[in-house]
């Protein structure tokens, strides 16, 4: 049996390239690793607002502030890659921290609205595929790390993740979005699931790619 083969394989949506040794300053404290960290300190904040309305019977106004925090959070995923990449800030650091940020947003807000029942029954399984996707992925690039093999973020990827923030906007408006528009979580549901589909393909054409590194030829 032969050592793996490192050479880049071409795929639909990007490739994967071998990681090059020389690494890019952390700059903790760098604008855009500071919007990073508000998107992760966001994350309690909407849970915490969620089980207060949801678990506890708050007001539905708490609703509307939780959702507050998530778009502002959702906005911090938009403005740190722009802000990287307009001051030259772009760093190991940022990189590792951005799409744990976006995976602690997303999983943290569809177990809670799993929780609170404004996903539910066949709604349940779109949240699953989201989730196990996730993981699916994180798992991935753990095991590429150490062939120093990158996964390089696909723009479909990044489609993906903005319809997943979408679909959660609606649905954490729920109820009290129900107010205003009647059908605020048939919306939610349906974006939900379409997110769903996309995630599931993305998922697969990641693992797709990964399989020439996960077998010895």
């Amino acid at each position: 049996m032969r050592a793996v083969d490192l050479a880049p394989p071409p795929v639909f949506f990007g490739r994967m390239n071998a990681i090059n040794t020389k690494r890019l300053p952390a700059h903790p404290l760098a604008l855009a690793n500071m919007l990073t960290y508000a998107r992760i300190a966001a994350v309690p904040v909407v849970v915490a607002l969620l089980f207060w309305q949801s678990i506890l019977g708050g007001g539905l106004w708490l609703r509307w502030v939780a959702l507050a925090f998530f778009i502002a959070a959702g906005l911090t995923d938009i403005l740190d890659g722009y802000v990287a990449r307009r001051l030259g800030q772009q760093s190991s650091l940022g990189r590792m921290l951005d799409p744990i940020a976006d995976k602690l947003l997303v999983a943290s807000s569809l177990l809670m609205l799993a929780a609170g029942t404004t996903i539910r029954g066949w709604a349940l399984l779109a949240a699953v595929i989201i989730l196990c996707r996730e993981i699916l992925v994180s798992g991935l690039r753990e095991f590429l790390a150490e062939l120093r093999v990158s996964v390089p973020v696909s723009q479909l990827a990044k489609w993906k993740t903005f319809g997943q923030l979408l679909a959660i906007g609606f649905l954490i408006a729920g109820e009290a979005g129900e107010k205003v528009l009647p059908v605020t979580i048939e919306i939610g549901i349906t974006l939900l699931w379409i997110a769903a589909l996309v995630t599931l393909y993305t998922g697969w054409d990641y693992l797709r790619a990964g399989l020439r590194y996960m077998i010895d030829e």
